[in-house]
């Protein structure tokens, strides 16, 4: 009789259970002018195309978005920031949404007013610091002449720069964030443990535009003992999830036009596993949050009209 009940309760039981969050990944299509498209995944490998655009660009002189960057908020609320301009821009886009379809009202935030010569604001990345309650924003920008250029041009020689914020209404002033020797850009922060944390970088020198990590106690540094790469010639973009106590680390490999992934347990010994991943076609540089089933169900309705 026992046994007899427990076959009756527990399909009840599981089907009353809440279902895991799924994945969802931004990005963006050439020439970048449509603005925000999404993926989403229930396991973090196989992604299914939610089209777009969901927020067309509005921010900024040159009207464009390219690598948005997202974060799920702790009162459930995403922020994004996006490049607005490839030349010429002093800061980056903001917006915020519930559900991924109503958007806020745009925001430009000049980050780099102070210095009249910078040439770029780039790939701007947001980092939610549980420790202090705050949002760190991170971006590259090239301010010629500023510092030892190597073997790059004085107009392209990166360094990583950010701001701090509680509600994206006031900022922190700007501070270098990453100054590794070399011009870098595509910076993400990964937080590991407590007082743990790893930095992706992409190394945007000529001879290697590729991937490598740096380590550090904070968030915002410093990141130190900056490893050999291990990607291959033009890749960047990257982004990080953590799937069964292992890391996913996504990549644009643009010099072969396609996107590719390779899977790490201590961000020293990594794996291509590109084979395992399937992206939609087009897809290009953004970042993976989490979502909710309901807003899930909410943007799969959406993109039927799309």
């Amino acid at each position: 009789m026992r046994r007899l009940l427990l076959l009756i309760l527990l399909p009840i039981l599981f089907s009353c259970a809440p279902k895991k969050d799924a994945y969802i990944f931004t990005s963006f299509r050439e020439p970048a002018t449509e603005g925000l498209y999404l993926a989403y995944s229930n396991d973090g490998y196989h992604w299914e195309d939610l089209k777009g655009p969901y927020l067309k660009p509005e921010a900024g002189a040159s009207k464009i978005m390219r690598d948005p960057s997202i974060v799920k908020g702790k009162d459930d609320t995403y922020h994004m920031v996006w490049t607005t301009d490839w030349k010429g821009g002093n800061g980056f886009g903001y917006a915020s949404s519930k559900d991924l379809i109503n958007w806020s009202e745009q925001q430009y935030i000049p980050v780099m007013e102070h210095e009249p010569e910078v040439i770029n604001v780039w790939a701007p990345e947001i980092f939610y610091d549980d420790v202090e309650d705050r949002y760190i924003i991170i971006w590259a920008s090239t301010i010629p002449f500023r510092f030892e250029k190597g073997i790059e041009d004085e107009y392209n020689n990166h360094r990583m720069y950010y701001v701090t914020t509680k509600d994206f209404k006031t900022f922190s002033d700007t501070k270098l964030f990453l100054d590794p020797g070399f011009s870098v850009i595509d910076c993400v922060i990964v937080k590991r443990g407590k007082n743990d944390y790893v930095l992706v970088i992409k190394d945007n020198t000529r001879p290697m535009r590729n991937l490598k990590v740096g380590f550090g106690t904070s968030p915002l540094g410093p990141f130190e003992n900056i490893s050999e790469p291990y990607t291959g010639f033009k890749s960047e973009g990257p982004t990080v999830l953590k799937i069964d106590g292992k890391w996913l680390i996504y990549y644009d490999n643009y010099g072969d036009m396609n996107y590719k992934a390779v899977r790490t347990s201590d961000f020293k010994a990594f794996e291509d596993v590109t084979a395992e991943i399937k992206l939609p076609e087009g897809h290009k540089h953004g970042t993976i949050s989490t979502i909710s089933n309901k807003v899930l169900q909410g943007l799969i309705e959406k993109s039927k009209e799309k």
